[in-house]
């Protein structure tokens, strides 16, 4: 940061005022153009996205974090640009042209990410329209643009038409005894989302007490199912060769006790 300027003059005086009056979101100066661009940076982005490379004055860090959503190089460079001449000589085209920008950045986000609508309502009320939270947003709009919904139209668009593409995952299902024991029945499986099912799944590898993550855990839950539908009998261990010597250990023990039963009466 050289000088004590991080990317421009424009980047540093709205940076010092964001931190100088957040403690007075309401202000005149919390509320000035410069400020709410930074704002809306920090919806787009996250506050310390914008604020580490500053304190670290790494203007490259700074250019990272607002490119991961697929912002590119060129149109980074035209925004600090943009920034920088409406700084120098406040006019219609920067203001409009900087918040289009902003709204780029943010539809970029919105095809990369779940947004939620509490974030979309709150980068809206800070674009400048009739529409803005605060007063001063929607006088400094009347007095800078001459078409007053120009912007908020444009944010409407962007919108609607930059979504997140959902790719639909196919179910996997497991043993249907397996859900049958634990209560869900085969039009439960059916009328369940992907990721509904992978939590019932879950839910049926631990009561099995199988790892899911084990390569062969289908075949240790199709055991599982077949050793709970069939169990051994109490004297049983499990092991064929163990239930014999087993078995003939009781019948050597019983044979014994008839013996001495048989002399004793004799």
């Amino acid at each position: 940061m050289e000088n004590g300027v991080f990317v421009n003059e424009a980047f540093t005086k709205a940076l010092m005022e964001y931190l100088n009056n957040k403690n007075n979101p309401e202000g005149i100066k919390f509320n000035s153009f410069l400020v709410v661009v930074i704002r809306l940076l920090t919806i787009i982005y996250d506050e310390l996205d914008i604020l580490n490379p500053y304190y670290l004055g790494n203007e490259q860090s700074l250019d990272n974090n607002m490119r991961k959503y697929g912002y590119s190089q060129d149109e980074l460079i035209a925004f600090k640009k943009a920034f920088e001449r409406f700084y120098e000589n406040e006019g219609e085209t920067n203001f409009i042209k900087i918040q289009r920008m902003l709204i780029d950045m943010f539809a970029k986000k919105k095809k990369s990410l779940n947004v939620s609508n509490e974030e979309i309502n709150a980068f809206k009320g800070l674009l400048y329209s009739p529409y803005a939270e605060n007063p001063l947003l929607v006088s400094y709009n009347f007095l800078m643009a001459k078409d007053p919904m120009e912007v908020i139209t444009y944010f409407e668009k962007q919108m609607s038409e930059n979504n997140k593409k959902v790719i639909s995952r196919p179910k996997e299902t497991l043993n249907l005894e397996a859900y049958e024991i634990l209560k869900y029945s085969l039009e439960d499986i059916k009328g369940m989302t992907s990721e509904e099912l992978d939590e019932v799944n879950k839910k049926v590898y631990s009561y099995f007490d199988i790892n899911a993550n084990a390569i062969n855990k289908n075949y240790l839950l199709d055991k599982a199912v077949f050793n709970y539908n069939n169990p051994k009998p109490a004297l049983s261990t499990g092991n064929g060769y163990v239930d014999i010597l087993f078995f003939l250990a009781i019948a050597a023990t019983v044979g014994m006790v008839i013996l001495i039963i048989t002399l004793f009466v004799l």
